[in-house]
């Protein structure tokens, strides 16, 4: 009798150990940054010499080749064209 009372007790006690809900973490907010007013780059190409992609103002991955600058869908394509940048540029 007193095993089973004891039995009783330790699955309730792991049972509401089991049913405690998990502490919530609390995050540090992100410090605000600054918005840059960036200028909208044209580019001496309007698609990506390597793969063909059309160029778009926002891309980030840029070479300047005999002061032109040229624009790339990614560093890959950008890396390809540092190589032989003559192969690629448009006479």
């Amino acid at each position: 009798m007193k095993s089973k009372i004891i039995l009783t007790a330790l699955l309730s006690v792991s049972l509401m150990a089991c049913a405690q809900e998990t502490p919530k973490v609390k995050h540090k907010k992100a410090k605000t940054v600054a918005k840059i007013d960036t200028k909208t780059v044209k580019f001496a190409n309007a698609v990506d010499p390597i793969c063909h992609m059309p160029t778009e103002p926002e891309m980030k991955d840029t070479a300047v080749y005999k002061n032109k600058t040229y624009g790339f869908c990614s560093s890959l394509c950008k890396d390809e064209f540092k190589k032989n940048p003559e192969k690629y540029v448009q006479k």
